[in-house]
């Protein structure tokens, strides 16, 4: 039976079609789109488009977690998100994700309308995540990161990345169960790309199917990212293509969520790769 995932006023139901979580960054220094969407209006203008393509669920973030990325503070987070999220309340149909580490910020988006707290650190930065997740009884995704995203890609080890990210999160899991988070409120993400080398994130992605057996949607966000132009052998070159065929292998592995900036394409390409493998 695939899973269900409740978040705070509705449950997304997880076919054999993995939803479309559209990437918004509300930043100026995101590693694929920083700057793009910084304005406010251009950014309440990007997530109506979003949903238009067929996006399942609108990711907005306002921190980058990009490799090496300075971080801001509380404040500014807000101020970069709370317009475009206040804007947005009354006008769109799909669930909205906040994509932060920082329970102030969370709030400040849950307040606004957010249904989900997507968090980088697997709800382990801020000490106060976790209680106000409860409190508010949104949807969770905790993610797996080795280290922090200012160090993360110094020189990311593993002896079975697979494994260990499994053990990671199948533990982090029980944790958020044992603190009062309902189950079938939380998802899980190995983390692509977050103190990952090119060969652990291909190993993730080439056994994605492992990661099912945590009993939990698995969401996976590999948009864009530089193992791709890796192996494209260009890193110059536009990714989005290279995306679609990522995404592609993680739709046959069963993934249940995508989280992608490219929402248009990844939807066509799901409804012609599914018909053309489904009996």
């Amino acid at each position: 039976m695939l899973p269900v995932w409740s978040l705070r006023s509705r449950e997304l139901t997880l076919n054999r079609i993995p939803l479309v979580m559209g990437i918004l960054n509300v930043t100026p220094d995101s590693f694929s789109d920083g700057g793009r969407y910084y304005s406010p209006q251009l950014a309440i203008d990007q997530a109506l488009r979003l949903e238009d393509e067929g996006a399942d669920i609108l990711d907005i973030g306002g921190e980058s977690t990009r490799p090496y990325a300075t971080e801001i503070d509380v404040e500014e987070e807000v101020q970069r998100i709370a317009p475009v999220l206040a804007a947005l309340q009354n006008r769109l149909s799909i669930p909205v994700s906040i994509d932060t580490t920082k329970s102030k910020v969370a709030t400040a988006a849950i307040d606004l309308g957010a249904e989900i707290i997507n968090d980088v650190s697997g709800l382990e930065a801020d000490v106060d995540m976790i209680e106000v997740a409860c409190k508010s009884g949104v949807g969770v995704c905790a993610m797996h990161i080795q280290g922090r995203p200012q160090t993360m890609q110094d020189n990311p080890q593993y002896v079975n990345v697979v494994e260990e990210i499994f053990e990671y999160l199948q533990a982090r899991d029980q944790c958020l169960l044992e603190q009062g988070i309902v189950a079938k409120k939380i998802c899980l993400d190995p983390g692509i790309g977050f103190g990952k080398t090119h060969e652990h994130n291909l190993t993730l992605i080439r056994n994605a199917s492992r990661f099912l057996q945590l009993n939990r949607p698995i969401l996976v966000g590999h948009s864009r990212k530089g193992f791709i132009a890796k192996l494209l052998g260009d890193k110059s070159i536009d990714r989005a293509a290279g995306t679609l065929g990522v995404s592609m292998a993680l739709a046959q592995s069963g993934i249940h969520v995508l989280r992608v900036h490219d929402v248009a394409q990844t939807k066509q390409a799901l409804t012609t790769f599914m018909a053309s493998i489904d009996s």
